[in-house]
């Protein structure tokens, strides 16, 4: 399915702040649908004087009248008159007697959706209908009235550009309260006038016994705080209403999200919705997660120092030594612990178990090209392309493979010269591909090595990853097509699928 973007976008009529008004009104359709109690549709013009749907919201507490998605489909005829008048009239325009949608009786408000401008005027970017279903009549109870005159407030503030309001955040956080959840109605001066049943017991749990109504939400929620707390900054403007912000309140363990909607008529605040939810059980599991990335942080921090002393343990060890060979390969050894060392750094800084592996590879690059190089041997090392984020299960292995393919390259390829080796990276959605080239002689007789280095690579690229490996010798006569200039030398080509990401 398109997105909301996608969908503005293709009609070729919208800017990118304007796009993301739109989005900010579709972030409450929800609470427009639940408040009415009926579907909510968005519609943008089209270039050809029509209208396509790009969101729609269905009522929680009643039957929807649209079973099948309409998102992305254009206006119907019966509808597209009344939406074409409240868009070019830029006012709300209800409709003169019930429509039948699919045998169903039908009542439809259609709300233009305006954006105050820098100049002080108004633009109308889309149109908001509401879709009420006829055919479960019944008598409203008061809470419905209440819900009803909400949603009335709110679409006649989308009409006139006051809602959403432009200093309320756009990420809702994690737990925000739904209409469902609990409502409360202020007036001008922050006394409650209607609280909703599970608003009632929201209030209840974190110890207000009392009806609400007739209260100042202010003055309840500051005899319910524990004195020696900290109150939090943004409170007192959400219970009163006069912010559109979020905050939370704590008391005897439980955990109550308040999010504030002041309720303006042509700019002049009139009262506010404020929306509650206990959130107890969700924050904490919020913090267990964070009590959880905090200590596999401090683990990643706890391996990469032990993997560092075994480095350096290494590394003692092979200047100690008056053998050639152990030396060697003592000091390979050492590059692949630190190796993995680096990309267990990495790890324990961040809280998502993902890396940047151009950082990584960027570090163990310098790595290898110091340690690598003998005495008579100058590499110049150049990284190509991006590798992108990778989880730590693809970033250890292949940090370790392509480690033995750079110190092969120096250490074999430009053995006794000065040469160039070049890492190519070229990622897609599907696949990760990686080139090693050398400017060296090339494979000895044509023959890939048999040596353990070789060995581990294919391991880690066949067996860890499930990838695909190949060793070749580049002629001069090879066209590079991938930014590279190497042309003459060793290729090691690397193919992993990205398929777990």
């Amino acid at each position: 399915m398109s997105t909301l973007s996608d969908l503005v976008f293709a009609q070729g009529l919208a800017s990118e702040a304007d796009v993301e008004w739109l989005h900010r009104v579709a972030g409450d359709a929800q609470l427009l649908a639940d408040l009415s109690f009926a579907d909510i549709v968005m519609w943008v013009p089209t270039a050809d004087d029509s209208f396509v749907a790009v969101a729609h919201s269905r009522p929680g507490g009643a039957a929807t009248l649209f079973y099948r998605d309409i998102v992305g489909e254009r206006i119907r005829p019966q509808w597209q008159a009344q939406v074409k008048d409240a868009f070019v009239q830029a006012k709300i325009v209800d409709s003169s007697s019930p429509e039948w949608f699919e045998e169903t009786p039908t009542r439809v408000r259609a709300v233009p959706i305006a954006e105050k401008m820098e100049g002080g005027g108004l633009g109308v970017l889309g149109v908001v209908t509401r879709h009420t279903n006829l055919g479960d009549v019944r008598a409203p109870s008061r809470q419905q009235i209440t819900f009803n005159d909400c949603a009335d407030d709110l679409f006649r503030m989308i009409s006139t550009g006051d809602f959403p309001d432009a200093s309320s955040p756009t990420g809702p956080r994690r737990g925000a309260p739904r209409a469902a959840d609990g409502l409360i109605r202020l007036d001008v001066d922050g006394i409650v006038t209607f609280a909703s049943p599970n608003a009632l017991s929201a209030f209840n749990r974190v110890g207000f016994a009392d009806e609400l109504e007739g209260e100042s939400l202010a003055e309840v929620t500051s005899a319910i705080l524990p004195a020696a707390r900290d109150t939090n900054e943004s409170l007192p403007v959400v219970v009163t209403g006069r912010a559109p912000w979020r905050t939370d309140i704590e008391a005897r363990g439980v955990t109550v999200s308040l999010r504030a909607i002041p309720l303006r008529d042509h700019g002049t605040r009139i009262g506010a919705i404020v929306l509650c939810r206990d959130v107890t059980e969700l924050r904490h599991q919020e913090q267990e997660l964070l009590t959880k990335d905090a200590t596999i942080r401090e683990i990643h921090h706890r391996v990469k120092n032990n993997l560092q002393t075994v480095a350096s343990l290494l590394r003692i060890q092979a200047r100690r030594t008056k053998s050639d060979e152990a030396r060697e390969s003592l000091t390979q050894a050492m590059q692949r612990v630190a190796a993995i060392a680096v990309v267990h750094d990495t790890l324990a800084s961040g809280l998502a178990q993902i890396v940047n592996f151009d950082e990584v590879f960027d570090r163990v690059l310098r790595l290898v090209a110091e340690v690598a190089a003998a005495p008579n041997t100058l590499a110049h090392t150049r990284s190509i392309g991006k590798f992108g984020a990778l989880p730590s299960e693809y970033a250890t292995p292949l940090a370790l493979a392509l480690t033995e393919l750079v110190t092969n390259a120096v250490e074999h390829g430009l053995a006794g010269l000065e040469g160039k080796v070049e890492i190519i990276a070229e990622r897609t959605d599907e696949t990760l591909a990686v080139r090693v080239r050398d400017s060296g002689s090339g494979l000895p007789e044509g023959q890939v090595g048999r040596g353990l280095g070789t060995q581990i690579v294919r391991t880690l690229i066949q067996g860890e990853l499930s990838g695909s490996i190949e060793w070749r010798t580049l002629s001069g006569d090879d066209t590079d097509l991938h930014g590279g200039e190497i042309s003459k030398g060793t290729e090691v080509y690397i193919e992993i699928p990205l398929k777990w990401i």
